[in-house]
């Protein structure tokens, strides 16, 4: 659709070409671009075409619209003149109907009201029915159109548009005074003529619309009426409006013809001259409407609504906003997601930002240093393929959840990407090898077809075990290709990212008997965003890198981030004849945006109540549209000017872009990154490379985002970005703030040796353990700091427990009342000394974070959110923990002698959760549950299952394939063939896969029967206290089952069960 308020009494141009699916539409020489859908390039038409109008033949049509009514000239198609044919009848067959061969429509004279305007005619006095009809046009959805007063003082009337409605409201003044309201219609703010007719006479009054009877809307209520001799269109006299009268609506604005008085019309020309009538600020045979929606500024799909100054775009459900829905509201990667401290889940991202582009969703995996954005399709793995002849193939498409462009903007963007495919094959060849033409192919971006298979490169028709070498038979590139009667598998990453995503699989080699075939291709998943971080250094306020001219005529964002130590200097500019556009640093706290599209020169400041010159990352977002122009620094308040309502709005620049001074103005001295304009990434580390003096990328992140690695993890520079050191922490994950806990049960416990074990080292318990002298103990400690949190039902037990070649021990434990104790024996005390945190009940399953601080003689807690308790050992205490030895939890197993309070509390042991422990730098969980350099240094008593604790149901670690009943090795296995995370490789549909969600349930329902089997025989087997007896024969010869029989063969087997005797509680 194009073109907007056509009905203005001139010729308008209208030309339609088609060549194949491309349509061009031009009007008034504005042309528009645009493909029909469906896949067929031939229009079949019917036997015959119409012109102004469709004849009723009984045939559907898709158009319920008015014929149209007017004047046409010249009307061409395919080359024939289809006026002239008509002119002298020489259309065979025709039809014409209601037509004549000459423009003669009559011309209606219009007028146009402002807000100060009024239109004065005058009707005819003392007429028992009032009478009048207008056309009118306008954008506003309030207005006045028309006021009159009785004559004999019996009231007025007021016909006017609220809310993009006509009413009617008639003030009776009699014996008292009374009112009638009536309206009808919708919409009529459009921009469209609509009639309004209303007649009223005594006791009746009725108000049309358009035209339709149908929707008249009338009224019988006491009226008395007599016509005045004066009808106000659009406005009052100056004098009136102080009258006894109310007005209730604001003037109008718009465009009025065809004004009808006591069923006589107007003659406007006549008005204009005075006689009769007046007028003031109205402009007669000129209707100056404006169409400020057309062309459409609100891109993205916004919606366009205006007023007669102005026009709203509204953005809802577009994924945009702003004024004229431009910006994204997602973040262009999962990179961006990190760093505002989101975890592993399904988002929203737009990698283009305001570009054309929509947004799509993907699976952002944040569990390792570098993030995975993971964009899945509707393939289902191990898919059969269907068999077919060599001629004619099998080809699977893949359907993904966005489309190639979106795909496209994604791996354009990524550091590396890669998708696992696997072919199961059996007498099914693969790529033919070595020499032959490949069965099978692939097509990626570009409809570009592949012959190499996953774990190669391009331009190598091989598949993993060709590049490798491990090939089933050697003489074969892939394993398929050696065509064995016995299943084979070629699988492996396709990681050359210019060739993904895989959109089509083509299989050839399945049509033989005993051929099958099963396909797998996996989500694409990309790694890293080289836009995120793309940096240059500035070494000197003269440097600056140039780019192409910046093309921003109506539209323009602007977004980096930048540091520096100095006070002021430009960030960018471009320039044209006298219009351009700026960004700098004005000073310290001041960053200012400043252009000029011909209307005069514009600036925006933002003010900030600290240094911008902090050497810290600050982040400009700054936007210029036909509306308005913004600028924001970091999360300080917005600035915003508003652009004029008349004048110019293109920006036409000529130079090229310059990022940093140039022209001999004060430059910037610092670092750029992630300079994106109009939803594209100025390649900065490109430009830098081959620019003389300049360095890629910037150092010193950690100086900035060093905050967000939490609970004391340490913040790694890298050269795109940095990472998070948790080694010296209890916490995991990517900013440290993931807690690493256990559940313990009954008789578990854990020990950390602060002391690493020897090599020929003897057993515990022996004499030289007990040496410090031969064990070179630890230092001593002045001071220790400990942070854990728990959770448990059970009491008395001991949470914590420090040992030492000394009679030196540090406890933490819960009496049997659930309270908190902490017991320090630091020598030179008789007893130890006792913190009894007696305030509230620590064993009500309720996660509880412990602190401890100790500084010679002064003990710190903190439990909870409470506040902090100071406490102080005893003056004759010693200062010093003195040889320190192993770190306990849940249990105190330890030679020499034990206090006996600890010794009482000691049995049963902790039953519970325990998560970030922290002894000074020291975390023995996580060294249990991590591999780290810690981990020798850690006993373990009993199976320590990960839990975090609280923060959600119990999680158990995923079994090895050994041990996990639900492994499968062969085929069917779904699992064994994608090396990542499960249930993504699906298209997502609203966030919800049913098919998996379906699956799910089955499978749900399967494994709880065959649980409440598994728990009714376990019942029935352990009924005596666990322990397993038979009665059944001796000997396999008379085993009546297989169970017997291995027990009879294997005379160690009874023996083992008697020894590992348990009881089962279920």
């Amino acid at each position: 659709m194009t073109g907007s308020l056509l009905d203005d009494h001139h010729w308008h141009s209208v030309v339609i070409e088609r060549q194949g699916r491309s349509i061009n539409l031009t009007l008034d020489r504005g042309v528009q671009h645009f493909r029909t859908n469906g896949e067929f390039d031939y229009l079949d038409l019917d036997y015959e075409i119409t012109f102004g109008g469709i004849p009723f033949s009984g045939k559907p049509s898709s158009s319920s619209r008015k014929n149209f009514k007017g004047c046409m000239e010249s009307i061409n198609y395919n080359g024939i003149n289809i006026t002239d044919l008509a002119r002298r009848k020489k259309l065979e067959p025709s039809n014409v109907g209601n037509l004549s061969f000459s423009c003669v429509e009559p011309y209606t004279v219009p007028v146009f009201f402002n807000a100060t305007s009024y239109l004065e005619v005058p009707g005819r006095l003392n007429q028992d029915l009032f009478s009048v009809s207008f056309q009118f046009r306008t954008w506003n959805p309030n207005g006045l159109l028309l006021f009159s007063q009785f004559a004999e003082n019996l009231g007025n009337v007021e016909i006017y548009l609220t809310e993009s409605k006509v009413g009617v409201h008639i003030n009776i003044t009699q014996t008292k005074m009374s009112q009638i309201d009536i309206s009808s219609g919708s919409g009529l703010n459009d921009g469209q003529w609509h009639e309004v007719r209303f007649l009223a006479k005594e006791n009746f009054a009725v108000l049309t619309i358009d035209g339709d009877e149908a929707s008249a809307v009338r009224t019988n209520s006491p009226l008395q009426v007599k016509t005045g001799e004066k009808y106000f269109f659009g406005g009052f006299l100056n004098q009136m409006n102080n009258s006894s009268h109310s007005v209730l609506q604001p003037s109008f604005q718009g465009c009025m013809q065809l004004i009808q008085v006591d069923d006589q019309l107007v003659n406007l020309y006549e008005v204009a001259q005075r006689r009769p009538g007046s007028f003031a600020n109205v402009s007669i045979d000129m209707c100056a409407i404006i169409d400020r929606c057309v062309p459409n500024h609100c891109e993205h799909g916004g919606k366009c609504s205006q007023t007669w100054h102005s026009f709203q775009c509204t953005c809802e459900e577009t994924g945009y906003s702003g004024a004229t829905c431009h910006n994204s509201i997602y973040e262009p990667s999962c990179e961006a997601y990190k760093h505002l401290g989101q975890t592993s889940n399904y988002y929203w991202i737009d990698p283009d930002g305001s570009g054309p582009l929509g947004p799509l969703k993907v699976y952002c995996n944040m569990t390792e240093d570098k993030v995975w954005t993971i964009v899945s399709h509707d393939l289902q793995m191990q898919t059969t393929v269907v068999g077919y002849s060599p001629e004619k193939y099998s080809v699977t498409q893949l359907v993904y959840s966005a489309s190639m462009d979106q795909i496209s903007a994604v791996t354009s963007s990524a550091e590396h990407c890669e998708q696992y495919v696997s072919y199961f094959c059996k007498m099914s060849r693969l790529l033919n090898t070595p020499d032959g033409s490949p069965y099978t192919w692939w097509v990626g971006k570009a409809n570009e077809k592949h012959y190499y298979w996953g774990g190669s490169g391009p331009g190598i028709q091989k598949c993993a075990c060709g590049i490798e070498r491990n090939c089933t038979d050697p003489k074969y590139y892939c394993n398929c290709d050696a065509d064995y009667k016995q299943w084979r598998k070629d699988a492996g990453f396709l990681s050359y990212k210019d060739h993904l995503p895989v959109s089509q699989v083509v299989v050839g080699d399945t049509d033989r008997q005993g051929s099958e075939a099963k396909l797998s291709v996996g989500p694409l998943r990309c790694q890293g965003d080289r836009n995120y971080w793309n940096a240059a250094s500035f070494p000197n306020p003269s440097s600056y890198l140039h780019f192409s001219t910046f093309q921003g005529e109506t539209s323009a964002d602007i977004s980096f981030y930048f540091k520096t130590l100095i006070p002021r200097g430009v960030f960018l500019e471009n320039l044209g004849n006298t219009d351009f556009i700026k960004l700098e640093l004005k000073s310290a706290t001041e960053v200012s945006f400043s252009f000029d599209v011909g209307n005069g020169p514009v600036e925006i400041v933002v003010r900030s109540p600290s240094p911008l010159n902090d050497d810290q990352w600050h982040r400009v977002t700054a936007e210029r549209n036909v509306k308005q122009a913004s600028l924001q620094v970091d999360r300080l308040p917005q600035q915003i000017r508003k652009a004029p309502t008349e004048g110019h709005t293109r920006l036409e620049l000529y130079s090229q872009l310059f990022v940093g001074g140039a022209g001999g103005q004060q430059g910037f001295l610092g670092c750029i990154r992630s300079l994106r304009m109009n939803g594209v990434t100025l390649d900065l580390e490109e430009r830098a490379k081959v620019t003389s003096g300049f360095k890629s990328g910037c150092s010193g992140h950690c100086t900035s985002y060093g905050a967000n690695c939490e609970n004391g993890g340490r913040c790694l520079e890298k050269y795109h970005g940095y990472s998070c050191d948790c080694s010296h922490t209890a916490y995991d994950g990517t900013f440290c703030n993931k807690d690493v806990g256990a559940f313990f049960e009954e008789g578990m416990w854990l020990r950390y040796n602060f002391q690493a074990p020897v090599v020929g080292a003897k057993e515990p318990g022996s004499r030289a353990e007990s040496s410090p002298e031969q064990q070179n103990a630890p230092p001593d400690l002045a001071h220790e700091s400990i942070r854990f949190s728990f959770s448990t039902t059970k009491a008395p037990c001991i949470l914590l427990y420090v040992s030492s070649f000394t009679t030196d021990f540090l406890a933490v434990l819960i009496k049997p009342a659930g309270s908190l104790q902490i017991r320090y024996n630091l020598g030179g005390t008789r007893e130890p000394y006792n913190i009894d945190a007696d305030h509230r009940n620590m064993a009500n399953g309720q996660p509880h974070s412990v602190n401890i601080t100790r500084h010679e003689r002064t003990v710190i807690l903190k439990l909870d959110h409470y506040p902090s308790v100071s406490y102080h050992l005893p003056s004759s205490s010693d200062t010093l923990f003195n040889s320190p030895k192993s770190l306990f939890l849940g249990k105190v197993i330890e030679t020499g002698k034990i206090d006996q309070e600890i010794h009482k509390y000691n049995t049963p042991g902790f039953t519970g959760c325990l998560s970030r422990v922290q002894f000074n730098q020291i975390a023995p969980l996580k060294a249990a549950l991590r591999q780290t350099n810690a981990s020798a240094h850690v006993h373990i008593q009993g199976e320590l299952v990960e839990s975090n604790c609280g923060a959600s149901p119990l999680t158990l670690s995923p079994m090895s394939s050994a041990t996990d009943p639900w492994h499968l090795d062969h085929l069917d296995s779904a699992s064994a063939d994608f090396p990542y995370n499960p249930g993504q490789g699906q298209a997502i549909r609203n966030g919800v896969n049913r098919n998996s969600a379906i699956i799910g349930g089955v499978i749900a329902v399967v494994i709880f029967t065959i649980l409440c089997t598994l728990v009714f025989l376990i019942r029935y087997m352990f009924r005596h206290k666990g322990t397993y007896h038979t009665n059944e024969a001796k000997g396999a010869e008379s085993a009546e089952s297989a169970d017997a029989a291995i027990m009879n063969n294997d005379p160690n087997f009874t023996e083992t069960i008697d020894e590992s005797k348990k009881e089962w509680l279920i």
